[in-house]
């Protein structure tokens, strides 16, 4: 891996882990292995660390959901793989909290010119959710639904950071699950197939 892309990963965990405030360059120069010399070569300040970071979130983010797209044929089941993060991320969500979250409940703080950014990534997840509710036929609650979907997730990964309770973050995850396989439902009944 070529060193910038070393350091980008590296300050990606270093802020999710100890925050963007509370993570130096020394800390990431020494989380990679190289000098500070080395390390000024491909960032001068923290700010276009943070801005690489946001980028390879993104560029992740879309790796993620174009992957779910080709893994699931059905809209219902590839929002069921969203709402499954809190689980197959729940190692991570109870020590650090979502790492979207968590990044942009920080920038906020601080009164970041990056906040906008960071918020991106929710957009990505609420546009790609809303399409799959729109192609479950919901058009005019689809925004409506995937909020509610990205509110689900950001309340148990707080809970679950909070209370570090893995029972009741997959009690969340199977009551979201009803919710869907409800609206499903009333959908169907609403237009019976012949």
């Amino acid at each position: 891996m070529e060193t910038r892309a070393h350091i980008v990963e590296a300050a990606d965990r270093l802020f999710y882990e100890n925050g963007f405030e509370h993570t130096s360059f020394a800390a990431i120069a020494d989380a990679v292995g190289i000098s500070r010399g080395n390390f000024y070569y491909h960032f001068k300040t923290k700010d276009e660390i943070l801005t690489a970071v946001l980028a390879a979130r993104s560029s992740r983010t879309r790796e993620m959901l174009a992957e779910w797209e080709r893994d699931e044929s059905s809209p219902a089941d590839r929002v069921r793989r969203f709402v499954e993060i809190v689980v197959a991320n729940q190692v991570d969500i109870e020590s650090y909290g979502c790492p979207v979250g968590t990044l942009t409940s920080e920038l906020a703080k601080l009164g970041h010119p990056a906040r906008p950014h960071a918020v991106g990534l929710f957009e990505l997840f609420r546009t790609w959710l809303c399409r799959q509710f729109e192609e479950l036929g919901f058009t005019a609650e689809a925004d409506d639904f995937a909020m509610h979907v990205l509110a689900f997730s950001q309340g148990v990964a707080a809970l679950s950071n909070a209370f570090h309770d893995g029972e009741f973050v997959q009690r969340e995850v199977d009551r979201l699950d009803a919710w869907l396989a409800d609206r499903l439902a009333g959908r169907s009944s609403e237009h019976p197939r012949h």
